[in-house]
Parts: structure tokens; C-alpha cells; sequence
């Protein structure tokens, strides 16, 4: 009878535990589909940042890298100057939990008005976002975005990738 109990707590901690991964994944889908929101918001950077750790780190080989939440800010505060207007499309999200720790990769489809040089579509990459605590709050730890494409409409990606 005792090994019926443990067998039925060990079948209980584990059926735990895989819920929880289910929650911390989609926990990280919200924050990523929060974040892309305050981006489509003329890049609301107090509510962008408060979406990182004090300690994060955002980068992008094409704008820079900005470390701390409070440099994430003051690049966000800018970022409607570079892309007038902006959709983003967080597509094929690949979620890696371990324990509190995670690691997400998205395809960004962004079609977009960037300031300077006309309309483009973009798709960048994301990664290396972390669960906040065992409740539901989570917060990004790094983000790198990778371009795939950047296009003006008018070439269309079925011409170049890069123009």
C-alpha cells in the first residue's frame, strides 16, 4: 500500500511539473504577443521595459545593443523615428522550459514604414527569454533580432532578400 502512495505522489509531482512547463510557455507566448502590442503602439518604451529584467539586454546587429532596462528604454523611446509604422507578426514560436529558466526563438514577420529609406518587410529572430518566477509573470532576459529580409515593397522579396 505504501508503494501504491509514493507511485501515485511520484505520477503527481511529474503530471505537476509538465503543467507548469504548459504554463511558463505560455506565459512567454503572452509576454511576446505584449511586447509586439507595445511595439505596434507607436513602441511604447516605459511599457517595452517593463517587460525586462533590470539586467537585460536587447540587441540587433542592424539598430545596436542596449543593455540594461533602462537603455532598453531610452532606445525604444527613439524607435518610432526609425520605423514610422510598424505590424509585428510573431510567427513559429519554439519554447525550450528548464526549470526557471527558458529559451524562445520566433520568426518576426514586420511589414513596416522605416523612416529613412521607404517601405521594407523584415523577419528577424528572438531568443532567450526567461520565466519570472513560478507564478505567471515573466519577464525577457535577452532578445537578439537577426534580420532575414529587408525589402521595399515595390523590389518584393522574390527579386532579392536584401535591397
Amino acid at each position: 500500500m505504501a508503494q501504491d502512495n509514493r507511485s501515485d505522489l511520484t505520477r503527481l509531482e511529474q503530471t505537476e511539473r509538465r503543467l507548469q512547463v504548459l504554463e511558463d510557455a505560455e506565459a512567454i507566448r503572452n509576454l511576446k504577443a505584449r511586447y509586439a502590442a507595445l511595439c505596434d503602439n507607436q513602441y511604447d518604451a516605459d511599457g517595452i521595459a517593463s517587460l525586462f529584467t533590470e539586467d537585460a539586454v536587447w540587441e540587433s546587429p542592424a539598430l545596436g545593443r542596449f543593455e540594461g532596462r533602462e537603455a532598453i528604454r531610452n532606445f525604444f523611446r527613439g524607435a518610432s523615428g526609425i520605423y514610422s509604422f510598424a505590424i509585428h507578426y510573431s510567427l513559429n514560436g519554439h519554447i525550450e522550459v528548464d526549470g526557471e529558466t527558458s529559451r524562445a526563438r520566433w520568426y518576426l514577420f514586420m511589414p513596416c514604414t522605416v523612416a529613412q529609406s521607404g517601405d521594407v518587410a523584415r523577419w528577424y529572430r528572438s531568443r532567450d527569454l526567461r520565466p519570472g518566477g513560478r507564478n505567471l509573470d515573466v519577464s525577457s532576459q535577452a532578445v537578439r533580432s537577426e534580420p532575414l529580409m529587408s525589402v521595399p515593397f515595390e523590389t518584393g522579396w522574390a527579386t532579392a532578400r536584401f535591397a
